[in-house]
């Protein structure tokens, strides 16, 4: 009888779920394109359930040229229509014409810092910061340090980036460690 690993509920039985939960959510990223790719997708997210965005992944990777920000920073009007007409990704004008602002962002506060990954991580101290939750229900949607990122990132000029969403980025990009005690991932995500 093969044993089944304990993993976070919502996770669930969806494979694209459990694979993202897996080998993705809450394993630290310091890579600069990745960490603006999940801020895109987040920002898309908003008002959505995850599993749409991770459908969609792969048709938002061709569209948005593989998350590069310095070419999507560059997007113009006939752009913006383009991307309006696609139904591989959300037809949201706001949300698109936002991942064009926030690609513009990004690269202002990657010269400022030497890297944006260097940036958004001094809002943990530089380390993940490790919760202990024993179950999902004690997940909070916010923290003091989302809500400070979302202060700052819109100070910035970021849009579509509230603190919820940069509670949930800080999560799926390992700033937060918010697997629940029991589940598998929990020690592995801490290296």
């Amino acid at each position: 009888m093969k044993k089944i690993k304990a993993r976070c509920e919502w996770a669930g039985t969806d494979q694209l779920y459990v694979d993202y939960h897996d080998n993705e959510w809450g394993m630290p990223v310091h890579d600069d394109r990745k960490l603006f790719e999940f801020l895109l997708l987040e920002s898309a997210q908003a008002g959505l359930s995850w599993i749409i965005i991770l459908r969609k992944r792969e048709n938002y990777r061709k569209a948005f040229d593989g998350f590069d920000p310095e070419k999507i920073a560059l997007y113009d009007a006939e752009k913006v229509e383009e991307l309006l007409r696609n139904p591989g990704i959300i037809r949201n004008r706001k949300k698109i014409e936002s991942a064009i602002n926030n690609a513009r962002c990004f690269l202002e506060v990657r010269k400022e810092f030497g890297s944006f990954d260097k940036y958004i991580w001094s809002f943990t101290g530089g380390r993940p910061l490790v919760n202990a939750w024993q179950e999902m229900a004690e997940l909070p949607a916010t923290s003091p340090e989302s809500d400070k990122l979302c202060k700052d990132l819109k100070k910035r000029g970021f849009k579509f980036l509230g603190s919820t969403t940069c509670y949930s980025h800080m999560q799926a990009t390992g700033m937060v460690n918010d697997h629940i005690t029991c589940c598998f991932r929990y020690k592995q995500v801490q290296g």
